[in-house]
C-alpha cells in the first residue's frame, strides 16, 4: 500500500489562520509610513534650519555684526544677534529650498515662523492648527534661536 504525502486539511487551516493573526497584528505598524515619513521630514527641516542659523552666526561674526539687533549680511539675509531672523528675509533666505514654495508652506507670527508640509494651509494660524510643523523663534539678545518640531497631528 502505498502511503500518500501531504498536509491534512486541518492543517491547512491552521496555518491560514496564524498567518491572518500574524497579518493582523503586523498591518497597522506598516500602515502608518505616511506619517512616520512626514515626522522625519519635519526632524530635517529642522536639522537644516539649526545648520543653516549656525553658518549665517559664522558669517555675522565674520562680518563683526554678531552683536547689532537688526541687521543685514552681504548675503543679503536679515539677521538679529547674529542669528537669521523669523521672516522670509531671514530664516527662509538661509535654507535652501525653504522659500521655493513647492514642498513647503510657512508664515509668520509673534516673532516666530512656521513651516509645514504645502498643501492647503495658508498663513501661520492655519500651519500651527495642524500640529504638524516646525517652529522657529528668533534670536534675543539673550537667547539663541529656537526650533521646535510638533509633530502629534502628522
Amino acid at each position: 500500500m502505498k502511503r500518500q504525502g501531504g498536509f491534512t486539511l486541518i492543517e491547512l487551516v491552521v496555518v491560514i489562520v496564524i498567518l491572518g493573526v500574524l497579518a493582523v497584528t503586523a498591518a497597522p505598524r506598516f500602515l502608518n509610513l505616511q506619517s512616520d515619513a512626514r515626522k522625519s521630514s519635519l526632524q530635517g527641516l529642522k536639522g537644516a534650519m539649526t545648520s543653516a542659523a549656525s553658518i549665517v552666526y559664522s558669517k555675522s561674526v565674520i562680518e563683526g555684526k554678531e552683536t547689532r539687533v537688526s541687521s543685514a549680511l552681504a548675503s543679503n539675509i536679515e539677521i538679529a544677534y547674529g542669528y537669521p531672523v523669523a521672516y522670509p528675509t531671514g530664516i527662509v533666505r538661509a535654507v535652501q529650498g525653504l522659500d521655493d514654495k513647492g514642498d513647503w508652506a510657512y508664515g509668520t507670527h509673534d516673532s516666530s515662523l512656521f513651516a509645514t508640509f504645502s498643501g492647503s494651509v495658508s498663513g501661520a494660524l492655519d500651519i500651527r492648527n495642524t500640529n504638524c510643523y516646525v517652529d522657529y523663534k528668533g534670536a534675543t539678545s539673550v537667547a539663541v534661536p529656537s526650533i521646535t518640531v510638533i509633530d502629534s497631528g502628522c
